[in-house]
């Protein structure tokens, strides 16, 4: 992967340092090449960037750091939990299946090569592999990322709607019946857990919302 100077100057120049800084500064710790730490994170950068995605761009990344710093003290392994927020959603097509396979398989194949440990690598991948049905963890840094992941579900009603409108957009190739029932399947899913969140932290601050949000898009999706 080459990096394109200008793209690059291009990006920093319109995205907070915030994000960019935490990737960078967490990469060179083990990769020394700061060009290859550049290209890897012009790789993610572009890869949240596609015009196809309308929820999980930058902005998500950037959610899911905002929550998680609140439950840092919490976590045990701060570094791979960031590492895996990154790459969690770094390859998403709405037509595939395997998205969290692929972006799993991205992961790893990109800690290889900045020399991360073994030992975390497969931590990062099986955090990544978690968001897929969201089920709750042994491992308590996972519980955590993947609260903050669902964290879209319990905001306010307004940002909610939006929220519903942006996942739409990502899925305009289905039409509106097929998008209907997967949409229906998927909060269901949710509303059958015991707790949406595994987290005391999260399920406090996000729970009885998130039940009411999901229950008001479930009964638009019925009409």
């Amino acid at each position: 992967m080459e990096l394109n100077l200008s793209e690059y100057t291009k990006f920093v120049r319109n995205y907070p340092a915030m994000i960019t800084d935490i990737f960078l500064q967490l990469v060179t710790k083990y990769a020394k090449d700061h060009e290859l730490a550049n290209n890897l994170w012009l790789e993610i950068f572009t890869k949240y960037s596609e015009p196809k995605r309308q929820y999980h761009t930058i902005a998500h990344l950037e959610a899911l750091l905002t929550d998680l710093k609140e439950v840092k003290e919490h976590i045990h392994d701060w570094e791979t939990t960031l590492l895996a927020v990154f790459y969690h959603d770094s390859i998403y097509k709405a037509s595939s299946s395997s998205n969290e396979e692929d972006s799993a398989k991205l992961a790893k194949l990109r800690l290889v090569e900045i020399g991360y440990s073994i030992e975390k690598i497969a931590k990062c991948v099986a955090v990544i592999l978690a968001t897929k049905l969201h089920e709750p963890s042994e491992d308590n840094d996972t519980n955590y990322l993947l609260d903050a992941d669902l964290a879209i579900l319990g905001v306010s009603q307004e940002d909610y709607q939006k929220y519903t409108e942006q996942i739409r957009a990502e899925y305009t190739i289905y039409p509106e019946f097929m998008y209907a029932s997967g949409r229906k399947k998927a909060l269901q899913h949710f509303l059958q857990m015991e707790r949406i969140y595994k987290t005391e932290h999260f399920f406090k601050k996000y729970e009885k919302q998130a039940r009411v949000n999901i229950h008001n898009e479930l009964e638009l999706l019925q009409q």
